[in-house]
């Protein structure tokens, strides 16, 4: 056998010395075009027949067969290389990011809607060089710079970049590296802001349900409703803004405002009428709606929990899918008294970070469904954790989404990855060129009658930015476009939280 062997290598060896003399005369013919010279000069260099490799030892073996392997996809060589941003005029300001690497994909990611992008783009230093692959270990490096509310945008835009990542590394979906998908698509709640009549308020509605084709929707029934109707209203003109509102989202410079106050200290109380009024505005709302259309309120002002149980108490009877955030998600306390109380299922989360600042209001079952934003709670991974870790004790999670496509995607894969899962927000319904910000990789509709497609095959998050018109809805204030960021290279502290 060893005789038959030796011959055969012999014998191929003589042809491939024969097929590469041949290859080397044609290319020095003069009347070989170059196309054709460049063909046969990777042939010499790299293409051998089959036979050839018996006389090979396995190491080259090995690398002549993979020799034409794109070293592109080699997720085990990743190196992050550069951390570049687009600030969209998405919610009054929202930064997508991108993470590139040294293979050419890049993943992209979102910074919490009006979060400062700087949240972002101090991390680069902290991030350069690693393999965005090792998604968790990146995570734990970096998630002591996160905090609540939007103090969480930088880390969980960096995350959700990652899984973008990563999944197009390994080609797969990242619901996949979630564990799997429970579901093909995902049912979406359209916010629905207040409107200045009946009339109005029956047209946005329609658009949504008629139209559009949502089968869940949520209102905002806010104290504000109330302005201009006297005795509503007990201690309001103390906090009044100059255009004598009640702004929750007024003067963030001033710290003693009203929309910087937490509920329990503005005294602000609703009387009898004013929540016959808010109960009035529920009940034209359900009337339009239906009882087979889940309804969710949110926005009600900063007033204290005994308001929030008298006001909860005269909506029980429109069976309110939920009331949200009445008071600050801090006060456990004050959200198991007010759970205990009302018939109508509560909830928060949305300025929640980390599973361990859920776990207080899931271990007394203060509320009844957990509302944790991609953006703010710890990205997609720790997002789901938290919906796990509420499953176990009987709590579902529905997920707060206020800005562009990218979390509204990276929403998309960590829905179809929880099992207890009951809605997604999507809050820029009334926003015509909204879903034409990204081109889906798959082909495949991004948002259809109300329910998001989940990606089956597309990996990442299944999306590339549609280049110009990201470009045409830039914030004014910013109008560069993932411009070189080189100032944020260096790193320049210890960050060690421990001695």
């Amino acid at each position: 056998m060893s005789s038959i062997l030796k011959r055969i290598i012999e014998q191929n060896k003589s042809r491939e010395s024969a097929d590469s003399a041949a290859i080397l005369s044609q290319i020095a013919d003069n009347q070989t075009s170059n196309n054709r010279r460049d063909f046969l000069r990777k042939s010499v260099l790299g293409g051998m027949t089959l036979g050839g490799l018996i006389s090979l030892n396995i190491e080259d073996s090995i690398a002549q067969t993979t020799a034409n392997v794109s070293r592109a996809s080699s997720p085990s060589d990743l190196k992050i290389t550069d951390l570049r941003y687009a600030l969209t005029s998405v919610m009054g300001g929202t930064a997508i990011i991108r993470i590139d690497t040294n293979q050419g994909i890049y993943g992209l990611g979102e910074v919490r809607d009006s979060a400062d992008v700087r949240y972002a783009l101090m991390l680069k230093s902290r991030i350069l060089g690693m393999n965005p692959c090792n998604v968790e270990m990146i995570f734990k490096k970096i998630r002591q710079f996160g905090g609540p509310s939007r103090q969480a945008g930088g880390v969980c835009g960096v995350e959700m970049a990652l899984w973008d990542l990563c999944g197009k590394a390994y080609n797969v979906p990242a619901w996949q590296l979630l564990g799997g998908r429970y579901r093909d698509k995902i049912r979406l709640y359209a916010d629905t802001p207040e409107a200045n009549s009946p009339e109005e308020q029956l047209k946005l509605i329609k658009f949504r349900t008629e139209d559009q084709g949502y089968t869940w929707l949520k209102m905002d029934l806010s104290i504000s409703e109330l302005k201009g109707k006297p005795g509503t209203l007990v201690n309001s003109k103390f906090w009044e803004s100059n255009d004598r509102n009640l702004s929750q989202w007024g003067d963030q410079s001033d710290y003693m405002s009203y929309g910087n106050t937490q509920h329990p200290f503005t005294q602000v109380q609703i009387t009898e009428k004013g929540i016959e009024e808010l109960a009035r505005i529920a009940g034209e709302i359900r009337n339009l709606v239906g009882y087979e259309i889940p309804l969710s309120t949110d926005h009600f002002g900063h007033f204290d929990l005994n308001n929030g149980i008298r006001l909860g108490k005269a909506l029980e009877k429109y069976r309110l899918a939920w009331m949200e955030d009445i008071v600050s998600w801090e006060l456990t306390d004050q959200w198991k008294t007010m759970s205990d109380a009302l018939e109508t299922p509560l909830l928060t989360g949305e300025d929640i970070y980390l599973l361990k600042n859920f776990k207080p209001l899931i271990d007394i079952h203060a509320i009844d469904i957990i509302h944790p934003d991609i953006a703010t709670a710890g990205g997609l991974l720790e997002t789901k954790r938290i919906g796990d870790y509420a499953e176990e004790h009987g709590i579902a999670m529905a997920i707060h989404q206020a800005g562009t496509p990218v979390s509204f995607m990276a929403c998309v894969h960590c829905a179809a990855a929880t099992q207890n899962f009951l809605a997604l927000e999507h809050h820029s319904v009334d926003l015509p060129w909204w879903e034409s910000l990204v081109k889906t990789t798959d082909g495949r509709q991004l948002i259809t009658k109300g329910f998001a497609t989940v990606p089956l095959t597309a990996p990442g998050l299944g999306i590339e930015l549609n280049e110009e018109e990201v470009k045409k809805h830039l914030h004014p204030r910013d109008k560069s476009y993932f411009a070189p960021t080189t100032e944020w290279d260096d790193k320049r502290s210890h960050d060690r939280v421990f001695s």
